[in-house]
């Protein structure tokens, strides 16, 4: 037996113990406040494979062990953080988000006498920004002086690198219109390559940020026109959930909208929003003083 598949041999033979995925799903829940339920245990021995051989690690001990020490904590978290965090997102998921966005959202909010801000929170491998992006960008074709920007955040740096590429597959962009595929994406220059990749101007366009949902503050220079969260908040207890929303709701701009997804709510939490269509809600306008 070679020495890769007596490693992988070991790794699987002793697998990740109850006590060490405890261990790791208290780190996370501190860390990033997501909640690792008891059945994702399998999941995370499995994306932690591969972390343990580009380690040359033998086993899942081994590897906590490397976590929880001094040097391990402040050198392999954000990687643990990148193979346990779960990414999945698609162009113009939840199409009437969009419809919304563009027919509503913007003619209401667009000339406010500065940038429009748009921020994709949680935006994973970057699906959800560019979608805003081409929405935006096809809105400011029809509305003269109308500028904008984009922010997009997520704590896994992982995705965000392959979000600021901008490539992505044929199958991954069929959600997307025709004309807006033949606009803003280019086929490569390998004819047998079934990959695509944003056009440079859309790309620009979105500031691309590391930011996790536990800290203090988010630091944005400026409150946001619309947040799109969606998908997002599953991840995380109620306590957290209100915790991450109350934040998100001190930088949406008042009279603003926020997008989640719709599994998720914001009934009976102490926020300073209205629901208006199914998992958005607006921003309350503050009261007149008399």
């Amino acid at each position: 037996m070679g020495q890769a598949a007596a490693q992988a041999h070991a790794i699987e033979e002793e697998g990740l113990s109850s006590r060490d995925f405890a261990r790791l799903r208290e780190l996370m829940h501190a860390e990033t406040g997501i909640c690792l339920s008891p059945e994702k245990k399998t999941m995370v021995e499995v994306r932690l494979k591969r972390r343990l051989r580009i380690l040359n690690m033998a086993t899942y001990r081994e590897y906590c062990e490397f976590v929880f020490g001094c040097k391990g904590r402040k050198e392999e978290l954000i990687y643990l953080i990148n193979v346990i965090t779960t990414n999945k997102t698609d162009f113009f998921r939840e199409p009437a988000h969009f419809e919304f966005l563009a027919q509503r959202a913007l003619p209401e909010l667009a000339m406010n006498g500065r940038p429009f801000l748009a921020w994709s929170a949680g935006c994973s491998s970057g699906e959800e920004p560019y979608t805003v992006a081409m929405v935006l960008s096809e809105y400011a074709e029809t509305l003269s002086g109308f500028r904008f920007r984009i922010l997009a955040t997520d704590i896994s740096t992982a995705v965000l690198e392959k979000a600021e590429l901008g490539v992505y597959t044929s199958e991954c962009v069929a959600p997307i219109p025709l004309a807006l595929k033949r606009k803003y994406l280019l086929r490569s220059r390998d004819s047998k390559s079934a990959r695509v990749r944003v056009v440079p101007d859309l790309r620009k366009l979105i500031e691309f940020r590391r930011l996790n949902f536990m800290d203090a503050d988010y630091a944005l220079a400026e409150r946001a026109d619309v947040i799109f969260c969606r998908n997002v908040l599953i991840y995380f207890d109620r306590a957290t959930q209100e915790s991450i929303l109350r934040k998100l709701v001190h930088n949406l701009t008042p009279g603003g909208y926020l997008f989640v997804g719709h599994s998720e709510t914001l009934h009976d939490m102490a926020l300073p929003v209205v629901p208006v269509a199914p998992a958005l809600y607006r921003k309350a306008y503050a009261r007149a003083r008399n």
